[in-house]
């Protein structure tokens, strides 16, 4: 009868004091997030630690049975998981509040997501390496277990070999996780262009890194793959970009007075950060002109679509004003004539040839053709 009595007492005192240390916390929570986090987070796990370490002490102390024993294990291993998820929860907990003073709601967040990125991966890395430890420290509970590890260690080199062997891949991509976190390659809420996609790093995880296209679909890649292969980072250095709009025109394009109108329809508008306005003949080939106009934004979100409005502005400024600087294509029908005249062939000496008679051009010959044998 004493037993269940100081059981179920020793039960209500543990959770008493965490109840009240719990309450504690919460008040002072209310002037600091890190006791807040605190609170949130440590609260089931620490009474789970208590209500286990209560029972286990009180049963050492008042029962004497042929069962204790495999009682005491089974209490053990639940407190060595209990306590793997407390130091868990407080690792979090310092994380968050690590994070919290940091803000990324800045224009120029680039110091602030690469923390986050570190941080982010180091959390995940440090609650793998915990559980590996509480799993690897279950396992020691067991004596058969524990001469089993002995006797392997002998070979552990072996073992180690092909295990590494075996999860290539896997390690592969946990080590190229970390050294994307520290090598600052990639950041959370970084823009790219991968696999010709264009989109915002959502997410990166020891194996795998979320990218969030424009249309809100997700790309999942594995960490590997930014390692190994090129891929575009618009916000590597800076969130401001450049961005081009290029139209194919007439010959007849009056090109200084688009690039005033170019100039008076950015004036007016919000996402233009006033760097770059920029109007250049690019290509002019053929039956057409290559127009590019270069225009600039503080983020890469902004530019897409200034860079539609400025496409849609000269398209209609170009059709209402300067009809004739549209695409055409020209057909012009010779004179049909009785006997038309064979062509005349160059004149020795011409200046039509590269290869020729001059002396640059026999020095050409002699370069590209070898010396004369005869």
């Amino acid at each position: 009868m004493l037993a269940p009595v100081t059981i179920i007492g020793s039960v209500l005192v543990a959770v008493l004091l965490v109840t009240l240390l719990h309450r504690a916390i919460q008040r002072i929570g209310r002037r600091s997030d890190l006791f807040a986090t605190l609170a949130a987070h440590a609260h089931k796990p620490a009474l789970t630690v208590a209500v286990l370490a209560a029972v286990r002490t009180s049963l050492a102390w008042t029962v004497e049975a042929s069962w204790l024993p495999a009682v005491q294990h089974a209490i053990g291993i639940a407190l060595i998981l209990a306590g793997a998820w407390l130091l868990a929860a407080l690792l979090v907990v310092l994380e968050d509040a690590m994070l919290s003073r940091i803000r990324v709601d800045v224009s120029d967040n680039r110091h602030a997501r690469r923390v986050h990125t570190q941080v982010t991966l180091v959390r995940r890395v440090t609650v793998v390496i915990v559980g590996v430890l509480a799993a690897a420290a279950v396992l020691m509970t067991f004596p058969a277990v524990r001469v089993v590890g002995t006797s392997l260690l002998a070979s552990a080199g072996v073992i180690g070999a092909i295990a590494a062997l075996a999860a290539q891949s896997l390690l592969g991509n946990v080590f190229a996780g970390i050294q994307i976190a520290f090598s600052d390659a990639l950041r959370l809420d970084d823009v790219l262009v991968v696999e010709d996609r264009w989109g915002r790093v959502e997410d990166i995880t020891l194996t795998y890194v979320v990218v969030q296209l424009w249309d809100d679909r997700r790309l999942i890649l594995p960490t590997s793959y930014f390692l190994t292969k090129p891929f575009e980072n618009w916000t590597r250095t800076q969130s401001a970009l450049l961005g081009t709009v290029e139209l194919d025109v007439d010959w007849t394009v009056p090109v200084e007075d688009l690039r005033q109108e170019l100039r008076r329809a950015l004036e007016g508008n919000d996402l233009w950060d006033g760097r770059v306005c920029v109007v250049q003949v690019t290509g002019a080939v053929e039956s057409f002109v290559r127009v590019r106009a270069l225009v600039s934004a503080v983020d890469a979100g902004r530019l897409w679509d200034l860079r539609c409005l400025v496409r849609e502005h000269l398209v209609n400024w170009l059709r209402d004003h300067h009809a004739g600087a549209l695409p055409q294509v020209r057909v012009r029908e010779l004179p049909r004539t009785a006997n038309r005249e064979a062509p005349s062939l160059p004149e020795q000496g011409s200046d039509n040839r590269v290869f020729g008679e001059s002396l640059d051009g026999q020095e050409r010959v002699q370069a590209f053709s070898g010396p004369d044998q005869r």
